[in-house]
């Protein structure tokens, strides 16, 4: 068992779904039960499933649940997207949260390739 505080890419996903948060909160009513709860879920996904990633035996079950969460990432990119074009980001938001997932799916791709996952199979035997 890992513990998941100690990855910068649980870190980096973690802040922004702090950020998607406090983004989310000033879409318009009519958008909180559609867009922005949607927008919350995918982004706290990214996090939770490194943590129970984390939380499983070794590190291809932690690789399995890595690309999982860039499934979700890749969510959220599409989601910023749509937000931006729907008029629901402020000018700067979108470019800044859009680098961050970026940022995250990166890292994730890093850790996958670390743990030996390709696509959800194990490629290689992860180094304990």
């Amino acid at each position: 068992m890992k513990d998941f505080r100690k990855l910068k890419v649980w870190e980096k996903a973690h802040a922004l779904t702090v950020q998607v948060y406090r983004l989310t909160s000033g879409f318009p009513r009519h958008e909180m039960f559609g867009l922005a709860s949607q927008m919350r879920r995918a982004s706290a996904s990214i996090a939770s499933n490194l943590a129970e990633g984390c939380g499983r035996r070794g590190d291809a079950e932690l690789g399995r649940f890595a690309v999982i969460a860039m499934g979700s990432a890749s969510e959220l990119e599409y989601q910023l997207l749509l937000a931006r074009d729907l008029g629901y980001l402020a000018g700067g938001d979108s470019p800044d949260l859009s680098e961050d997932v970026v940022e995250v799916k990166r890292m994730l791709t890093g850790l996958i390739r670390r743990l030996g996952q390709t696509r959800g199979r194990t490629v290689v035997a992860a180094a304990g």
